[in-house]
């Protein structure tokens, strides 16, 4: 396949690019609702708790990125990144992703030190067990799966400190909805990602009924899951009311997907779960009953 190639923009978006700035952002919100579902109001820790994370996010990204370099220049959604193109030398990629990991690290540190260890926690097996299986094993997914869950469970931990349950519930409702988000992406760029030796849908057989069916089985599962906070006595009605119909509307895009499976309903799929997410972990943090929250 012919490499191609772009204009090359100034070295700070280079850089921005590298370390996908855009979705190291998105991964924050999580961890902020987080921290304040559980409590947090410090906005010292709150801004520490945002930097340090898109500082260590976007290590992970850029590391992520110099171990596939290779593979990125295959698949047509990748070959456009700064290494692939040639608008940074490993040098350079290596300086940005240490200097990033260790500002991030040492931010998170200044909370407390279980959000350090998670931070780092998340970028190690994110880089150097999750990267490496993708290429092994579909089972890659549930093991990227627990990094991806780490933003709101450390965000709730660096309010309180605590491996406790509350910050545990953050973290299996986040853990549950990536298997239909990713395999929605999954299913979209199966042909791409077969160019780089992916194969990460749940089915061995592709874009299938096996697959579709495990999606849909996640995403309703996802139901009763988000339900877990007001079960616990920790939100109110508008939790019960809100996270039960955007489940089911969820749900209804897998089933869509189940019926078709079409491209474009995985698609929209993929765009719910963008949506979905943010919108349930914001409704926990308004709908918080405060006295009932466990210290």
């Amino acid at each position: 396949m012919e490499e191609t190639k772009v204009i090359q923009p100034n070295k700070f978006k280079t850089y921005l690019i590298f370390t996908k700035f855009r979705l190291s952002s998105l991964v924050i919100l999580s961890a902020i609702s987080g921290y304040l579902f559980a409590g947090g109001e410090d906005l010292t820790e709150l801004a520490l708790l945002t930097f340090g994370g898109i500082f260590v996010t976007g290590a992970s990204n850029g590391a992520n990125q110099i171990w596939e370099q290779h593979l990125d220049k295959l698949m047509n959604r990748t070959n456009r990144r700064p290494l692939p193109q040639g608008w940074m030398t490993n040098t350079e990629a290596y300086a940005v992703v240490v200097v990033s990991l260790l500002i991030g690290t040492a931010m998170l540190f200044m909370i407390n030190l279980y959000s350090a260890a998670l931070g780092l926690f998340a970028f190690i097996s994110y880089v150097f067990i999750y990267t490496p299986m993708k290429q092994k094993t579909p089972w890659a997914v549930l093991i990227g799966a627990f990094p991806g869950a780490i933003p709101p469970f450390l965000g709730a931990i660096a309010a309180t400190n605590d491996f406790g349950l509350l910050p545990g519930v953050l973290f299996f409702v986040q853990f549950t909805w990536q298997f239909p988000h990713f395999w929605a992406i999954a299913w979209i760029l199966h042909e791409d990602y077969q160019r780089a030796g992916f194969y990460l849908l749940p089915s061995k057989t592709g874009k299938t009924k096996n697959s579709a069916f495990q999606i849909m089985l996640y995403s309703l599962a996802l139901i009763p899951f988000s339900l877990m906070p007001w079960l616990m006595g920790w939100c109110g009605t508008v939790t019960l009311v809100l996270a039960s119909i955007i489940g089911i509307l969820f749900f209804l895009y897998s089933y869509k997907l189940f019926i078709s499976c079409e491209d474009k309903d995985a698609r929209k799929l993929m765009f719910a779960s963008f949506v979905y997410l943010p919108i349930i972990q914001f409704v926990y943090v308004f709908d918080r009953v405060e006295p009932m929250l466990p210290k």
